[in-house]
């Protein structure tokens, strides 16, 4: 069980980190419109440690089953649904976590239980 409790927080960690690092070294305000080209560089961004995210939870959780990534997910749907309906300003960056970087957290659990599998 500790295991998987490691493998949600360290693959929403990764998400996170590389989502304050992204925003804090741009100079851009997350909840702020932004340039289509930094929108497009969010997204690529994102999708990237999104799925290295869940990758990362399966490893350490080594579970062989995508259940701690709907664990990770809910808490990335979950947070990003909360920061939308409690912020000011333009909300793209929780609508990317809502219906892209939560599901390709997935994607990247699958990733690694397909390669698993395979050898």
């Amino acid at each position: 069980m500790l295991k998987r409790i490691l493998g949600v927080i360290a693959g929403y960690a990764i998400f996170v980190i590389s989502s304050v690092l992204l925003f804090r070294v741009s100079g851009v305000n997350p909840h702020s419109d932004s340039s289509q080209l930094f929108m497009i560089l969010t997204f690529v961004y994102g999708t990237v440690f999104s799925f290295i995210g869940g990758l990362i939870t399966q490893v350490i959780s080594k579970t062989g089953n995508l259940k701690v990534n709907y664990v990770l997910f809910i808490i990335m749907a979950g947070f990003a649904t909360f920061s939308f309906f409690n912020s000011s300003g333009s909300s793209w960056t929780q609508l990317l976590a809502i219906f892209v970087f939560a599901p390709v957290s997935v994607l990247g659990g699958l990733f690694w239980i397909k390669k698993k599998g395979k050898k």
